[in-house]
């Protein structure tokens, strides 16, 4: 169990920060931007929770979980990817889980005939934000796999996770007959 006592530290005034093995580095380095915006989507898909209720709500927590342990897994240095008992390592089971879920989701959606804009409900406005915003934690993760080796299956997490989200919109969009078509041309 994690216990925090005291939120400030005052140890990153010099403008590093620690990582899980104790190790500093730079707060601008790549490995903090991509656990920095990890950090963010998870921020966004707990606005999204607030949306939500049942079946959508508890996928979503599980989510939240899943993208603190990432956040752990990418402040883990090294190139040991398996879990231990001390290390978090985001698993391929755990990609295989938004798979399936992505699966199940689609089977009661409107087939697609055009590109979607980011919109409906509130639920789905903001999944949609929490999307684009794990498309840039992807970018920023794979930037940062060409400082310092990163777990595989972290960066399969983040790309497998912009698209739950875009299916789960769609789903939070009445199944997809509420989503807002694009049409391209339209206000010219």
């Amino acid at each position: 169990m994690v216990k925090l006592n005291k939120i400030y530290t005052r140890t990153g005034d010099d403008g590093t920060t620690g990582l899980v093995d104790g190790s500093r580095i730079a707060k601008d380095a790549s490995r903090m931007a991509a656990i920095g915006d990890v950090d963010e989507t998870n921020s966004l898909i707990g606005v999204a929770a607030a949306h939500a209720e049942g079946e959508m709500l508890a996928r979503l927590r599980t989510i939240q979980n899943d993208m603190f342990d990432l956040g752990a897994d990418l402040a883990t240095p090294g190139d040991d990817f398996e879990p231990d008992e001390m290390t978090l390592r985001t698993l391929a089971g755990q990609v295989t889980r938004l798979e399936d879920e992505i699966d199940a989701m689609n089977v009661a959606l409107t087939p697609l005939r055009s590109f979607i804009l980011p919109g409906g409900s509130s639920l789905a406005a903001t999944l949609h934000v929490a999307r684009a915003t794990a498309r840039r934690a992807e970018r920023s993760a794979v930037t940062a796999s060409g400082d310092a080796a990163l777990n595989p299956h972290a960066l399969m997490y983040l790309n497998r996770l912009s698209d739950w989200l875009f299916v789960a919109a769609r789903v939070a969009n009445a199944n997809g007959a509420d989503d807002i078509l694009w049409v391209p041309g339209a206000s010219r």
